[in-house]
């Protein structure tokens, strides 16, 4: 009995491990084309591989056991872009290996080694991505192995609470209701090296990413007995997340209303709080934002297990009245959408856990019809929330970090997690102020100053002890809330632009320093991962203890200026012991930076046609500047025709002269203004500012010690201007000390 028992054990490993024998020797190489793209088929005694040369940076390779099928994952596809123009290809054969070349601007070449079957991509500078052995193909999984560099650092997998580099650290790739710090509320199959190569594996099963040993190979394993992954080149970690969102599907440009601020709560049938009336519980709060004076944009009604509604198309109007959008929450299927869009002014929608938690295509899937429901029924954007996400969720929602409590160890692991989403191209992404349970007023001012410079922002009331709308505390939490809540709405038309900038290429508006600065190794590192960009010009370092210094503030290359007070600081150092008072969010904006802005508006619909744009300009002396302003019209879906302009302005500085170009505004929207005027708030160093009598071409006054301000009169969008000041040394001026 025990040696039948053996053998039977034995017989069932050799079956199991019958399809992990590596792979051999090519024994067939062929060139075909399908649908006009260039393939090589290639066979071992194991497995079949397609390799398609997609374009000149991105490649797609798939594997399966020999006399297996190249198949797609299940529907909805992850893949949205289908066709690819057509390349000349040429392979070149010797004794060990195959060189597949195709035009290129970085002359990358596939290296194909026969014995074993291996793929590599050189260029002149180098190996960029190199199997160090076959893929190995199981029933249960797949893995490839990758040779990396002592130097070489891994960023993605989509929302890894707490992290956003991934050297010496194993990752889960797999949906989980795990939302704490180490959670993966929101993985994707994706991630890049900064060696020059990225990798999607196009598939819904769950893996893990194993970057742990400097001497052994990056091994990345799905649960699944296939192997299809498309292989994206570039120099940079812009030009590979470029790659990857175009074929998995740009990040959707939200409406403007969905870079407000945003609130919800259940306001009928809450389970914690008792029952009450939709319109009455709504207007109360509604009226609470403006009574406050703060910016809102957008409310959920019905936030809450079981909660439903009542009086919806009244409720919307009264919304609608107060400047502010409707949005419901979700625990099941959407089967009411044509109701709840067309009469009752639905634009946001947020789907819980309850319905999508399955993850992978059942999530992707359900996020696709809430959003399709919004544009179906309405002219509006879609603009969804969800959590549980994927590859290709960027192109449909927001994706929130889930459930937490508020603490400061919340704020502090946010900060890694959000800039770090957007390095797998996940370009909006949030969690809750102060999160949904606990909580404490200190805890909530600090991550809402954290989170006025996150992707989005919103707070959800209901489940803590005290509701979480930003004036419960009373003051001076009030004051210190509405000023930063303030600050965000008048950036919007800077953060806007970046948010353009998002849909037309992947690359996401809230930014990890190494996105900016990825030839300086400090930002690949740990070091920066409770900082990050707003946009390319400001430097966020949000504080998450109970303190009022901020230190490790890591300032990279060129000059900074605390936004708040103008103190200049140079780049290339770490800032310890920095103040860091109550009301005081750690803000550094760079020099040369351009940055149009609203004025004091609560919402962008407060804006006027006949409004100044501000624009704050930090002028660096011997260099030039410029930003390109984005502008449509912020609601609907015509940009994706082409209604939408750009007006550019630019600066140059020397020590005596100041040159700002204010460019044409090129292309057409609905609501395209007719005429502008803008106020040039000119920002400079105090004791430059001293020594110095300023001279304009313009009406200009000192509005403080340090800040210019050069009021242009209404001038026709078709036009240019230029504003010059030109600075003349003071006679006989001594600095005092």
């Amino acid at each position: 009995m025990k040696l039948t028992a053996c053998l039977s054990v034995v017989a069932s490993l050799l079956a199991s491990t019958a399809l992990a024998v590596p792979a051999g020797p090519i024994t067939k190489f062929q060139f075909v084309e399908s649908a006009g793209v260039a393939q090589f088929r290639i066979s071992t005694d194991t497995t079949e591989t397609l390799l398609s040369i997609l374009a000149d940076n991105t490649l797609r390779v798939q594997t399966v056991p020999a006399g297996g099928e190249f198949v797609e994952p299940t529907k909805p596809s992850i893949v949205v872009k289908k066709s690819w123009e057509k390349l000349a290809v040429e392979s070149k054969q010797s004794d060990k290996d195959i060189v597949v070349s195709w035009a290129n601007e970085n002359g990358y070449k596939i290296h194909i080694n026969k014995a074993p079957f291996k793929i590599a991509v050189k260029s002149p500078k180098g190996i960029v991505y190199e199997e160090s052995a076959p893929i190995d193909i199981t029933p249960e999984k797949t893995s490839q192995f990758l040779s990396h560099g002592v130097e070489e650092q891994f960023f993605g997998g989509g929302m890894q609470n707490g992290r956003f580099t991934h050297k010496f650290t194993k990752i889960r790739i797999e949906r989980s209701e795990d939302w704490d710090d180490g959670g993966t509320p929101n993985a994707a199959p994706f991630y890049m090296s900064n060696n020059g190569y990225g990798v999607f594996r196009n598939t819904f099963a769950p893996g893990t990413y194993d970057f742990t040993s400097t001497h052994q190979p990056v091994v990345t394993t799905h649960n699944e007995s296939r192997f299809d992954a498309y292989i994206f080149l570039a120099d940079s970690l812009k030009g590979i997340l470029n790659g990857y969102t175009l074929v998995t599907g740009r990040p959707f440009l939200p409406p403007m209303y969905g870079l407000e601020m945003g609130d919800s709560d259940c306001y009928l049938h809450n389970a914690n709080r008792g029952e009450r009336r939709t319109l009455s519980w709504t207007t109360d709060v509604a009226n609470g934002y403006i009574e406050n004076d703060m910016p809102v944009g957008w409310l959920l009604v019905n936030d809450g297990y079981g909660c439903g509604y009542e009086d919806l198309p009244e409720t919307a109007q009264m919304l609608s009245e107060r400047d502010i959008t409707m949005g419901l929450w979700t625990e099941f299927d959407l089967t009411n959408q044509p109701y709840e869009v067309q009469e009752g002014q639905v634009r946001v929608r947020k789907l819980d856990v309850a319905w999508i938690g399955s993850g992978y295509e059942f999530a992707l899937n359900g996020c696709e019809v809430a959003y399709q429901g919004i544009e179906d029924y309405s002219d509006a954007r879609g603009f969804v929330w969800t959590v549980e996400g994927w590859a290709g969720t960027q192109r449909c929602a927001v994706q929130w970090s889930g459930d937490q409590k508020g603490s400061w160890d919340n704020i502090r692991f946010h900060i890694p997690t959000l800039a770090g989403s957007g390095l797998s191209g996940q370009a909006w992404t949030s969690g809750d102020i102060d999160g949904i349970w606990t909580g404490s007023a200190e805890t909530y001012v600090r991550d809402l100053q954290f989170k006025v410079f996150a992707p989005v922002v919103m707070s959800m009331s209901g489940w803590a002890p005290y509701d979480k709308q930003p004036w419960r505390h009373g003051e001076p939490y009030t004051s210190i809330n509405r000023k930063y809540l303030k600050l965000r709405e008048s950036l919007l038309p800077y953060f806007y632009t970046y948010a353009a900038e998002a849909y037309f290429t992947g690359v996401p508006p809230v930014r990890s320093l190494v996105l900016e600065y990825p030839n300086d190794p400090i930002t690949w590192t740990n070091a920066v991962q409770h900082q990050f960009l707003f946009g390319t010009q400001f430097l966020v370092a949000p504080v998450f203890t109970d303190t009022t210094v901020r230190s490790g503030i890591y300032l990279p290359e060129g000059t900074w200026y605390n936004y708040w007070n103008g103190d200049k600081y140079h780049g290339n150092q770490v800032l310890n012991n920095f103040p860091a008072p109550f009301d005081t969010l750690p803000l550094f904006i760079k020099s040369g930076s351009i940055i149009p802005m609203w004025g004091n508006v609560n919402s962008f619909k407060h804006v006027k046609k006949t409004d100044d744009l501000i624009v704050d300009i930090y002028p660096a002396a011997g260099e030039t500047s410029e930003f390109s302003l984005y502008e449509d019209d912020m609601v609907t879906r015509k940009h994706r025709t082409g209604e939408f302009s750009y007006q550019n302005f630019t600066m140059t500085a020397t020590e005596t002269k100041i040159q700002f170009t204010i460019g044409e505004v090129v292309g057409h929207y609905d609501g395209k203004p007719d005429a502008r005027g803008y106020r040039i708030k000119v920002h400079a160093d105090l004791a430059w500012m001293a020594s110095h009598e300023v001279h304009c071409n313009f009406e200009h006054t000192l509005e403080k010690d340090t800040v210019i301000l050069v009021r242009v009169p209404r001038l026709p969008v078709g036009t240019s201007a230029q504003v010059v000041l030109n600075m003349r040394p003071r006679a006989n001026f001594v600095m005092q000390e």
